[in-house]
């Protein structure tokens, strides 16, 4: 028998959900990761919640609430507000249980969110700058139409279905020796604690929030730390955490840590190459928490929950383009030399020589830092990687062409060859 506080969902009623869900949603896969594993250090599988039909877990939480409603309730309809995950899952599995939905969304929410949710029969309202004005406009509704709130964390029957993620993990990986899950409302982590903790007492389940919204962070720990801005994981980018899930998560979770968004961007890149699967930023602060610390984890079996993968294309390609830039896969770098005739071509050949790939190439000759007399060349390559790198700046540099590495941001900065880096015929 479990001996949780009344309110919480313990593992009966988590599997009393688990068999709501039984053939309502994808039971998803979960699978060892060895290339995962061999970047962090850890023993990593993944469970793929980005192949629920609409992307992510948040199925689970909103069709359990909603197949318990009774008939009267299921008549009047349920409403939601989210701009996100949560505002798609309710519409989907409304429309298919028969139930009229009403989603509440900020008027800025992006346009093809608006249409995803619209798409599953949902009536969407736009309403409000903030969230607090999106808050009353659905307290109204609830007030004028009686209609039945579906919550996306603070809710029993919600944390219960988002708890059936622990049951599916443990019963493919029984020999876990933790979890680690994203903390937005704390619906999921709640879930997962409650069910993995009832099944295996001494897994450790750990939290993981952006470094920009700490709310878990402050409200466990007492500590005030600023919550605000954009960031990357805008899905776990809560300001408010749940009641309910606040106080299973002071029993239950470890942590939170705290991840910059540079770590996650490396997490939504590597989910991407290593295990060609999308992943939105709060989808991927599992992993980026484990590229952050990886000394926390290394050598230790890891399950992750790649909890959403609803993320802009134009986004990822700009992740993947940033990360091939701090790997030094795309280096871009400015050469000078006096004003002859063939020196694009000369560039040229040489970057072929040498095994880069050319990107983009910018001949000037207005620059004031260039003699009267004299022509640079802006240029961006690809390349193998920093050694690569280093080798192809060395050669330059040998043959007077005086280079200087243009940043990510645009800025220039000196070169000082190294001649401790790796030759060309090292860099594989």
């Amino acid at each position: 028998m479990s001996n949780s506080p009344p309110r919480w969902p313990d593992l009966a009623a988590i599997e009393a959900a688990a068999a709501l869900l039984k053939g309502q949603i994808t039971r998803t896969p979960c699978l060892a990761a060895p290339r995962l594993s061999a970047l962090t250090g850890a023993d990593c599988v993944v469970k793929f919640e980005n192949m629920q039909v609409t992307g992510s877990f948040k199925e689970r939480g909103a069709y359990v609430k909603m197949s318990r409603l009774d008939q009267e309730a299921r008549r009047k309809g349920v409403i939601a507000m989210s701009a996100g995950n949560h505002a798609q899952a309710v519409a989907y599995h409304a429309q298919r249980l028969g139930i009229p939905a009403t989603i509440v969304m900020p008027e800025a929410t992006p346009q093809v969110k608006v249409e995803n949710t619209a798409r599953f029969g949902a009536e969407v309202i736009l309403k409000g700058e903030t969230l607090a004005e999106s808050q009353a406009e659905v307290e109204r509704l609830i007030a004028e139409r009686g209609l039945v709130l579906v919550h996306p964390y603070d809710d029993p029957d919600v944390v219960a279905g988002q708890g059936t993620i622990g049951l599916e993990m443990l019963a493919d990986f029984p020999d876990l020796d933790c979890i680690v899950v994203p903390m937005g409302g704390g619906g999921l982590i709640s879930g997962v604690a409650l069910a993995a903790k009832a099944l295996k007492p001494g897994i450790e389940i750990v939290g993981v929030e952006v470094a920009s919204y700490p709310s878990f962070h402050n409200a466990m720990r007492g500590a005030s730390l600023a919550i605000g801005g954009p960031t990357l994981a805008e899905g776990i980018a809560v300001k408010h955490v749940g009641k309910l899930t606040l106080e299973i998560a002071k029993s239950l979770v470890a942590g939170p840590i705290l991840v910059p968004e540079s770590a996650v961007e490396r997490a939504v890149d590597a989910f991407a190459n290593h295990q060609r699967s999308m992943a939105e930023g709060a989808g991927a602060a599992g992993l980026a928490a484990l590229l952050h610390e990886p000394a926390r984890f290394r050598g230790r079996k890891v399950g992750l929950i790649l909890c959403g993968g609803n993320i802009d294309a134009r986004i990822l390609a700009s992740i993947m383009v940033r990360e091939l830039e701090r790997k030094q896969r795309i280096i871009s770098f400015r050469l000078t030399s006096d004003d002859r005739p063939g020196f694009l071509g000369r560039v040229a050949t040489r970057l072929g020589e040498l095994g880069a790939n050319i990107l983009e190439v910018t001949h000037r000759r207005t620059f004031l830092s260039v003699p009267a007399k004299g022509v640079s060349m802006d240029v961006t390559v690809e390349t193998r990687g920093e050694p690569h790198a280093a080798a192809i700046f060395n050669a330059f540099a040998a043959e007077g062409y005086a280079p200087q590495r243009i940043d990510p941001n645009g800025v220039v900065m000196p070169w000082t060859p190294k001649l401790a880096e790796p030759s060309l015929a090292e860099g594989g």
